[in-house]
């Protein structure tokens, strides 16, 4: 009997292939938070763009990045100018951020293509999303064109800014406490069209062992 059941992992080297429908790796990574950066190239003209290697690297100065695979328009912009914006996609925003990573020209301007409202930002150039509830203003401390284990350079730039200016919808503080789940942020998840949402039904708290 036992010489019938499937073997327990499915095991691959990425080198060869996944030999999947899809390559998993995005959806075992995941759900990853959603680097909806917006930019502004030497001649200003506006780019907003959602990526989905996003984090945040660094507590003090608070540093967050986003992976760009390939030279697209927001890094491009980055080095230009060293500056960029991220801001907070939510469900009510899902389609405008979607909208948002079409393939279009330099020069075509995002947030009108997505029906958003650009806000001054107010130390850097990039605009913020108006309707966007949480952005981070960043100037640019680094841009590293990864490689691999064998030292070959790979198509991915990870791009690095120190966050200089912070700005939170007041509704989502609760007694000074940033309230995540009241955000009801999206994260991206797997497979072509995967997506997930933050609600306070999924939450749970664990604290530290002291």
């Amino acid at each position: 009997m036992a010489d019938t059941l499937p073997p327990r992992f499915h095991s691959y080297r990425p080198a060869d292939g996944h030999r999947l429908p899809h390559d998993p790796f995005n959806a075992i990574i995941g759900p990853r938070p959603i680097g909806w950066i917006s930019s502004r190239d030497a001649d200003s003209n506006v780019n907003l763009a959602p990526y989905s290697f996003f984090n945040a690297f660094n507590y003090t100065p608070p540093i967050i990045g986003f992976s760009s695979q390939g030279r697209k328009d927001s890094l491009r912009n980055i080095e230009a100018t060293g500056e960029f914006v991220w801001n907070l996609a939510t469900f009510d925003l899902a389609q405008a951020m979607n909208e948002s990573c079409r393939a279009v020209a330099p020069e075509v301007d995002e947030f009108a293509l997505a029906g958003l409202a650009p806000l001054p930002s107010e130390q850097v150039a990039p605009p913020r999303v108006a309707q966007s509830p949480v952005s981070m203003e960043c100037r640019c401390t680094q841009i590293v064109r990864l490689r691999d284990a064998a030292g070959n350079d790979t198509n991915g730039w990870l791009v690095l800014g120190e966050v200089v200016a912070v700005h939170i919808d007041t509704r989502l503080l609760v007694d000074g406490i940033y309230d995540t789940a009241a955000s009801d942020t999206i994260l991206r998840g797997g497979g072509p069209a995967d997506y997930f949402r933050i609600t306070a039904e999924q939450r749970f708290r664990m604290l530290r062992p002291a």
